[in-house]
Order: structure tokens, then C-alpha cells, then sequence
């Protein structure tokens, strides 16, 4: 089922802090640019909003019980974009990660990533790299990142190593060896997400945990990521909450 929220509906479902909260939430973080340009500036001013609003909605998802945070940074394909931006969504983490990574360990959040990271610049990398280890004790919600990350690409990667684990008896491949193989099996019991998000007005899956999110509840909404706040996030958790979720049953 999907919904698609516009501002005259804002006011149809209230949130239930008592309610069923969604085990694991995945964002697709759109409208940063048309955010900017709206504004009349330029377009990685954007996504510099949108890093803050990453944390703004990290630290309220964790205050709600979230067990996994998924955000879609950079896909495969975003490497098409201009050089200028590339460049600057490339620094991003540098700057995120060395104001953020305190709040983060104050609130007992783990950073983990799916995605080609080796792939990634050197200076990404390391900031990646260093926040998930800085981070890798904390034992609360699970803030993963997916950079220069493409699904199709991330079930092909599982299906090469499926082929040869299990080339001389493939009658044994199920559904959960092929959940083990992608890169959110680290994510144990909460691998796939219970709610999907898309802000921007755009409708679309866009390549983003494909496999993942085959019973995950969707919900649209048309605002830019940069101006989707707590409030926005509760109103998605309580469209949700409204949700009987019968996994092809009745």
C-alpha cells in the first residue's frame, strides 16, 4: 500500500507514542537540490541542509524506539551527477561525521554501511570508516548509511558468491541464503525495513533495497528532505501505525 502526504493531509493521522513503531525505517533523501534551487541557491547548499536534517531525524527516530535508521546517500548511479557536486557530496562525510560522531556516541548509536565503499575516495573512506569503528560499541539504533550504493548491483555481488558456494547442489539456495549474501545481513532481524520513505514528491524505489523491502509499507511524501522534520517523521510512523500489514494473507 502506498500513501502520498501533501500539506491539506497533514492533519488526517495523529501519531501514537504508544503505538507500533517501525523496527527499521529506510529514507530515499530526495529534493535537496530542488530545495536549494527553489531558494534560489545553488545546489550543494542543499545538501549541506540535508546533512542537518540527517541528524535531526537520526537522533528523534532513536528518541522513538528505532532499532535501524537506513538513509540512501549516494547510489551507483549519482556518479553521473555534475563534478562540482560529486566533489562536494564526497567531502560531506568529512564535515558529518566530525561534528556528529559525538552526539552519536552520546546517544549510544552504531554507524554501519552498505554500499561500494572501497570504491569511494580515499578521504570518504576514512571518514566512513573511522565512524563506524569509533562508533562500533555503541549497542543502540543502527545508523546505516548506504553509499555508492545500487541494489541491482548489491544482488548481482550476492548471486556471483551464491554460484560458487553452491555450484554443485543449487537445489539448496532459499530465500534466507540469498538475505545472508546481501550487505544488509549485517543488520541481523532487522534487515529489512518495516517502513519505506521517499520525500520530494517522487514516486519511485530508485534502485534502493530492492530484495529488502518486499513487505515494507511505503509512504510518499512531497516534502524536500531539507524541510522534513521530526513532526514529518511522526506523521509517517502514524500512517504507518494505521497499517494492517497481512504479508500477502488476509
Amino acid at each position: 500500500m502506498f500513501f502520498f502526504s501533501r500539506k491539506k493531509q497533514d492533519k488526517q493521522v495523529q501519531f501514537d507514542s504508544n503505538g507500533a513503531i517501525p523496527e527499521h525505517i529506510a529514507i530515499i533523501m530526495d529534493g535537496n537540490g530542488r530545495w536549494a534551487q527553489a531558494k534560489l541557491l545553488p545546489r550543494i547548499a542543499g545538501h549541506k541542509e540535508g546533512m542537518q536534517t540527517v541528524k535531526k531525524i537520526a537522533l528523534h527516530a532513536k528518541k522513538l524506539g528505532v532499532k535501524v535508521l537506513s538513509l540512501y546517500a549516494f547510489s551507483t548511479e549519482n556518479w553521473k551527477r555534475p563534478n562540482d557536486e560529486v566533489s562536494f557530496l564526497m567531502k560531506l562525510p568529512i564535515d558529518f561525521f566530525s561534528t556528529f560522531i559525538p552526539e552519536l556516541q552520546e546517544n549510544n548509536i552504531r554507524v554501519t554501511t552498505t554500499g561500494f565503499i572501497d570504491a569511494l575516495p580515499e578521504h570518504t573512506q576514512k571518514a566512513v570508516k573511522d565512524a563506524v569503528l569509533q562508533t562500533q560499541h555503541n549497542d543502540g539504533m543502527i545508523l546505516n548509511f548506504a553509499l555508492n550504493y545500487g541494489s541491482r548491483a548489491e544482488i548481482v555481488e550476492a548471486i556471483k558468491t551464491i554460484a560458487v558456494e553452491f555450484s554443485e547442489n543449487p537445489q539448496n539456495i532459499t530465500e534466507e541464503i540469498v538475505s545472508d549474501h546481501l550487505w544488509s545481513s549485517h543488520l541481523g532481524q532487522y534487515a529489512e525495513p518495516d517502513l519505506l520513505i521517499r520525500t520530494s514528491g517522487e514516486q519511485r524505489i530508485s534502485n534502493f533495497m530492492l530484495w529488502q523491502i518486499a513487505y515494507s509499507e511505503c509512504y510518499f511524501t512531497d516534502v524536500f528532505w531539507p524541510d522534513f522534520t521530526q513532526a514529518a517523521l511522526e506523521e509517517a510512523i502514524a500512517v504507518y501505525q494505521k497499517r494492517n500489514r497481512r504479508y500477502g494473507g488476509l
